[in-house]
């Protein structure tokens, strides 16, 4: 018996339902039994000599998420021989993904070992097995397979053989000529068709299919198929809770049933096949797509809004004189969407009330030049206002002193014509005074 795994565990069982195992497996000779699990896959295996024959020429493989079972011929010292070499092979052979043409290849290397190792000495001569191997790589499986062990699959409660018996009786069931239950206790189920250790151009079959979560896998020799039907093994897989219970009852009905040979089983159940960790990275691929379209949306967006703020120019306040700003006047998130450029000397107070208020809104302008050019205009505006208000001032200076001296000059004519007239007066008297003398 070969067993090779890394995680061994020895889980709490839930119980049987009633009626399950009737025959205990447990603690019996000749018996060997596996089970671990990751995050991926859970699995057990049991396998055991039978009430019929002497040794137990099956050999397993559990090398996860490598699974192979492997049933002997040839007698003892020969048939534990053959399987336990190809076991062997395959393990060392196996593709590390579920490539089934890489699996069944692996398989075939394993053929050409059994030969080998016969013609050298080791086993017997005429020594062979059979192979089913499934390697599982989340929800793809590859098979590849050889002689009359099989593999199952129970999906949503209905079991299916993946594997088609390479022996004589199901040709016999293929033709119709005998039904399948027929077959195992055909007196010729026995006769194999193709196996390892006979045939150098040995061929496996092999192919892929998709599993899921819920999954549960059998892998089996004729020991447990030849015993009871795929009815009653579709009926234990359903009502085994774990791997391990259901290998075990499986097993325990083949004793039951007669144990005429030895039995080996292998369940695997699909506990997380992958889909919803690659949906969710598809949805964060395409979030990620969506967010990096918007971003670049947004940034296109920022520059065509950052172009569109670098080419724009106007007139604003800044403090107390005229400024020239480039951008657009006002801010986004606190930040300025404009800057000065060009300082002047032209006070905001200087200019019409009219061109403030508008001043205070910002006046655009093509550009920066023209910006220049309308400070320098509002520059000149006041000068001129400035030496037009000085001329005007002036003007009315020059008419006040004018009129100032009229109004003296007036004044000194009306005095002199009062002075005369005061002489003229006094002298008319004074001729009066002496003409009455």
């Amino acid at each position: 018996m070969t067993a090779e795994e890394t995680h061994i565990a020895a889980p709490q069982e839930p119980a049987n339902a009633p009626g399950r195992a009737e025959m205990p497996v447990e603690g019996r000779a000749g018996a060997d039994a596996v089970s671990g699990s990751n995050e991926f896959i859970s699995w057990g295996a049991r396998s055991d000599v039978g009430l019929v024959r002497g040794h137990n020429e099956d050999s397993f493989l559990l090398r996860t998420p490598l699974f192979v079972v492997s049933d002997g011929m040839g007698g003892h010292a020969a048939g534990e021989v053959a399987s336990s070499i190809a076991v062997e092979t395959i393990g060392e052979r196996a593709p590390g993904t579920a490539d089934d043409v890489l699996l069944g290849a692996a398989v075939e290397a394993a053929n050409a070992n059994v030969i080998k190792a016969a013609e050298e000495g080791v086993g017997k001569p005429g020594m062979g097995c059979t192979a089913t191997a499934v390697l599982i790589e989340k929800n793809h499986m590859a098979v590849a397979h050889v002689g009359d062990s099989r593999a199952y699959v129970l999906h949503h409660g209905t079991l299916v053989r993946i594997t088609h018996d390479h022996s004589y009786v199901e040709e016999l069931v293929d033709a119709g000529e005998i039904t399948a239950d027929e077959a195992r206790t055909h007196p010729s189920r026995s006769i194999i068709t193709r196996a390892l250790g006979s045939d150098p151009d040995m061929y496996a079959d092999h192919f892929s299919l998709e599993v899921n979560d819920g999954d549960r896998i059998i892998l089996c020799s004729d020991g447990l198929s030849s015993m009871i039907s795929d009815s009653e093994v579709e009926s234990l897989a359903v009502s085994s809770a774990t791997p391990q219970q259901a290998a075990d009852n499986l097993v325990a009905a083949a004793l039951t049933a007669g144990g005429a040979d030895n039995v080996t089983v292998v369940v695997v159940d699909v506990v997380d096949d992958g889909l919803a960790d690659a949906a969710r990275k598809r949805l964060a691929k395409r979030v990620a797509a969506f967010s990096g379209v918007i971003v670049s949306m947004l940034l296109i967006a920022a520059l065509i809004t950052v172009s569109f703020i670098r080419g724009e120019w106007y007139l604003g306040v800044n403090g107390d004189t005229v400024g020239l700003y480039r951008g657009v006047q006002g801010s986004v998130l606190g930040v300025s969407t404009s800057e000065l450029v060009g300082t002047s000397a032209v006070r905001v107070s200087d200019l019409p009330v009219a061109l403030q208020d508008q001043l205070e809104q910002g006046i655009r302008v093509s550009n920066e030049q023209a910006g220049r050019d309308a400070i320098a205009s509002y520059h000149q505006q006041i000068d001129e206002e400035k030496t037009r208000a000085a001329e005007i001032a002036e003007t009315a200076r020059s008419e006040t002193d004018e009129n100032a001296l009229d109004a003296t000059g007036a004044t000194q004519d009306s005095d002199a014509q009062d002075a005369q007239e005061d002489t003229t007066e006094a002298q008319a008297a004074q001729t009066q005074e002496d003409g009455g003398e």
